[in-house]
């Protein structure tokens, strides 16, 4: 068993003792003593031991009905806290002679090698003040820690650090112990799993928790690190407004597929961000006024408020009355329609303007110190999170609106616009956006979906200009899927400009990327109308389902060059929009290196990606966790900018080509040719089972049918729960396997050694490969799968040994993760809390199965129970 660093394992061992007596204080030391026999004995199972592996599995099927959801909760609660201790081991205080973080010292490394490659401080200065970053929080079906209980985590994590003090009093430290055993008990005794579906409404409220107990704080702290180290390198500081790192959100907005996701409910939701912002940045001012008691201002200050004894207090005293008619206006406004009184703040200028001012007398008359505090801390709020904390986005399928316009156009008789071809459908389109009359009259009566599609465009004709992002379309195809949305929006009243972005989701989609956008700017009125970059999306979940991860990536690095060269002969800037996952199975992984691997020109100072559910609480949801992320975002952006990776070389193009195919041939084998399929995915996994459970606001499937008809989520996360991780690795093991074969080891060596991209790929495989484990997998097909499927386990387990092997010979590696003690060491010592877990999930599977009755609902909840345990053992999930 490898060794973890003696402070986590301090910390974890505290934390378990304490989960034991509260443990043991509801059911009795018979029972604790249980929850260490199975911990035991799985323990010397992982060792290799037959005896505890007999012993755990009898223990296991010898639970009472009463015993299952306990013990579960046990293991699930257990994993939850080693969470909480390995994410406070990331920013525990760093002791003399510890090496400071890498994601603490990235930023300053990287100007450094920048200056020393020849660039100017004032070029490197302005670029990273330029950087627009834009980190895009959606909500996600896996995630299934209630709110309450994140909370709770928090405050467990904000007492390790008070306790880490060597010089701390022994009723100090007994006071700390108290309150980590009153925080875990409260969490033990809090139902872990939600008994209804959220709404999205719920999902917004959790995305706008993470900005207020997380990254308000984080944020200026962090701008504040990154001005210290510009200043250190290049002499000059961060701008006050500058706001390199920004956020927007998709709860809310995300209607593709989400009937639940209705136009009312994107306006509540913008209102909801109005009230929460006004809300926090009222608590700001509260503060800065009861601070800034100073009598001494500079005459442009005391021309603003007149000749009053504390001329700060006055001024934020007329901030505070507006953020108050805001707030109070938000409120209203849920309920009743109301156009905002004068006094509402309705541009960010508002915000920004006093508290500049603020600050600008401050240093005049002497009292920069004063200045740069807590009102610098607030000026930089306000200019990354603005009056609206986050820009919502809006996305819906292309289906839905060319489905409106047929009905329109059949409703004014000039046929059906789905039967037009593209040509026709082009020339309507501009022809309508450029004429002066509206297309519909008004007394036009939308069937139910229609009328929904054109509300939606009317909120976001309504909205103010700043509190939307894009409008994302997902399946677009064509040139007239973009055209189509921004008629629609005309029709709504739209008259400015908002991003309309396709999204290229499948194989076929990306392929056709470049040529749809190449078609679409080759339209003069279109490119002419652009205001700002030409943004696209690009789909890392469907393409990964459609046609395995590595054909997928090929696929998304040749759609980005092929981007970047069509928007350069235009004459248009682009931006990529990735819509990246948790989980390496769709496109997830560690930011920095995913950045730096992106082919050269692909991010130009620009970069936009998605955020997902329990990866936004583990990157962001602690405020020194997300200084970290949001540091290594920065450096790699900057990075990739002025240092871009060298392009593929042509054999190494070749190769990869090849690769490509071999893997999508061998994907496609096994998850679209092989009969049985789908049955065996269904008997061997909890995928039906967790359609069932309360996860998320949007249906596990788009419709019904195979495996097509699933979201890549679900997709993913069921094979994730049995520890198969078959979409993350499928085809890799016979395209790397064929290439060796062939005599190319050497190339293969030499792409991993000197293509970031290759390099990256590789890595993640091998991470998701160190989490795999086929003797877990098969604990379910032996439980759950009938005898005639069964052989099928066996050869997908025998294609995982496979992938293992060949990714051990290429790296040249006895075991995986050789490299990464960190990684490897935290999977091992988790296993030993996860397989209870897993053994407890198989069994509840068939009995719920089978059960019948009132005793359904109580294996239901225990089943989930083992579904959160899972997912926070193993993190990266979904």
């Amino acid at each position: 068993m490898p060794e973890i660093d003696a402070r986590l394992r301090e910390d974890v061992h505290l934390l378990g003792e304490l989960l034991g007596q509260t443990i043991r204080q509801q059911y009795g030391q018979a029972f604790l003593d249980k929850i260490e026999l199975i911990r035991q004995n799985a323990k010397s199972a992982r060792r290799g031991s037959a005896e505890g592996a007999r012993q755990l599995t009898a223990t296991l099927d010898g639970l009472g009905e009463d015993e299952l959801l306990p013990v579960a909760r046990a293991f699930n609660q257990f994993l939850n806290l080693a969470n909480i201790a390995e994410q406070y081991q990331r920013i525990r205080r760093r002791q003399a002679k510890e090496p400071e973080a890498f994601e603490n010292r990235v930023l300053g490394e990287l100007l450094g090698r920048l200056r020393k490659s020849g660039i100017e401080p004032a070029t490197l200065a302005t670029q990273l003040t330029s950087l627009d970053i834009e980190l895009v929080l959606t909500a996600h079906p896996t995630e299934v820690a209630r709110r309450t209980l994140i909370q709770k985590y928090d405050a467990i994590a904000a007492q390790l650090a008070a306790q880490d003090h060597a010089d701390l009093l022994p009723e100090e430290r007994q006071q700390v112990h108290a309150s980590l055993r009153r925080l875990i008990a409260e969490a033990w005794h809090t139902e872990e799993i939600r008994r209804t579906r959220p709404t999205p409404v719920d999902e917004a409220k959790w995305g706008f928790a993470v900005i207020e107990h997380s990254l308000w704080q984080a944020v200026p702290d962090f701008l504040r690190q990154v001005d210290e180290t510009l200043f250190a390198c290049t002499g000059q500081h961060l701008p006050l407004e500058a706001a390199p790192v920004r956020f927007a959100s998709w709860m809310g907005g995300d209607r593709d597929g989400n009937p639940n996701v209705t136009a009312s409910i994107t306006r509540e939701v913008l209102l909801l961000a109005r009230w929460m912002a006004a809300d926090l940045y009222l608590r700001d001012v509260d503060s800065l006024a009861a601070d800034l008691s100073m009598q001494q201002a500079s005459e442009e200050l005391r021309a603003e408020v007149g000749e009053v004894a504390e001329p700060y207090r006055a001024l934020l005293k007329q901030l505070r009355e507006r953020l108050r008619a805001t707030r109070a206006w938000a409120e209203r406004a849920l309920t009743v329609d109301e156009e905002p009184p004068a006094e509402v703040l309705q541009d960010n200028r508002e915000l920004l303007e006093p508290l500049q001012l603020c600050h600008r007398s401050l240093h005049a008359c002497g009292m920069g110190v004063i200045a740069d505090g807590a009102l610098l801390d607030s000026l930089r709020r306000a200019a990354t999170f603005g009056l609206f904390l986050t820009r919502l986005d809006i996305r819906q399928d292309s289906t839905r609106h060319a489905r409106a316009l047929s009905e329109i156009t059949d409703y004014l008789g000039l046929g059906r616009y789905e039967e037009w071809d593209e040509a026709v459908r082009q020339e309507f389109l501009l022809e309508e956006l450029n004429s002066r009359r509206p297309l519909l009259p008004a007394d036009y009566q939308a069937s139910a979906e229609t009328a929904e599609v054109l509300a939606t465009c009317r909120v976001a004709a309504a909205a103010p200009e700043a509190s939307l992002g894009s409008y994302v379309i997902s399946m677009a195809g064509h040139p007239s899927d973009v055209l189509a949305v921004q008629l629609l929006l005309k029709e709504c009243g739209l008259r400015r400009p908002l991003r309309v972005v396709p999204l290229f989701e499948t194989l076929d989609d990306l392929d056709n990327a470049g040529p749809c956008i190449d078609r679409l700017l080759g339209l003069d009125a279109y490119r002419e109308g652009l205001a700002g970059p030409q943004e696209v999306m690009i789909g890392y979940s469907d393409s990964a389902k459609d046609a395995g991860t590595l054909a997928a990536a090929w696929a998304q690095y040749r759609a980005q060059e092929s981007l970047v060269e069509i928007c350069r002969r235009h004459g248009v800037e682009l931006l990529l929009f990735h819509g990246r996952g948790g989980t390496v199975g769709r496109g997830g992984g560690p930011a920095h290196a995913a950045i730096l691997s992106q082919p050269p020109g692909s991010v130009a100072g620009r970069f936009r990606t998605t955020e997902q559910g329990e990866m936004i609480r583990f990157k962001f949801g602690l405020p020194g966790i997300a200084r970290q992320n949001l540091n290594l975002y920065l450096a790699a952006v900057l990075e990739a900018t002025l240092l871009p990776p060298p392009a593929p070389e042509p054999a190494w193009r070749e190769e990869i080509q090849h690769l490509a195919k071999d893997s999508l041939a061998a994907y496609r084998k096994v998850v679209r040719e092989t009969p049985q399929f789908v049955d065996y995915f269904r008997e061997a996994t909890p995928e039906q089972e967790l359609g069932r459970l309360p996860l998320g606001s949007r249906p596990a499937k788009r419709r019904e049918g195979g495996i097509e008809s699933l979201r890549a989520i679900p997709w993913i996360f069921a094979w994730t729960q049995t520890r198969l991780m078959l979409p993350a690795w499928l085809g890799w093991e016979s395209a790397l396997l064929n290439a060796i074969e062939r005599g190319e080891g050497g190339l293969l060596e030499r792409m991993r050694s000197q293509w970031p991209f290759f390099r990256a790929r590789i890595d993640m495989l091998e991470m998701v490969l160190a989490k795999a484990d086929g003797e877990i997998a098969k604990l379910y097909d032996d439980r759950l799968v009938q005898s005639e499927l069964r052989p099928l386990g066996t050869h997908l387990r025998d294609l995982l040994s496979q992938a293992v092997r060949v990714v051990l010979g290429l790296t040249g590696q006895q075991r995986l993760l050789a490299q990464a003690t960190e990684t490897r060491e935290s999977i091992a010592v988790r296993n030993i809390y996860l397989d209870p877990l897993h053994l407890l999930q198989a069994e509840l599977l068939a009995r719920s199965r089978r059960c019948q009755g009132d005793v359904c609902g109580g294996l239901e909840q225990a089943m989930l129970v083992t579904v959160a345990g899972i997912a926070a053992g193993l993190r990266n999930t979904g």
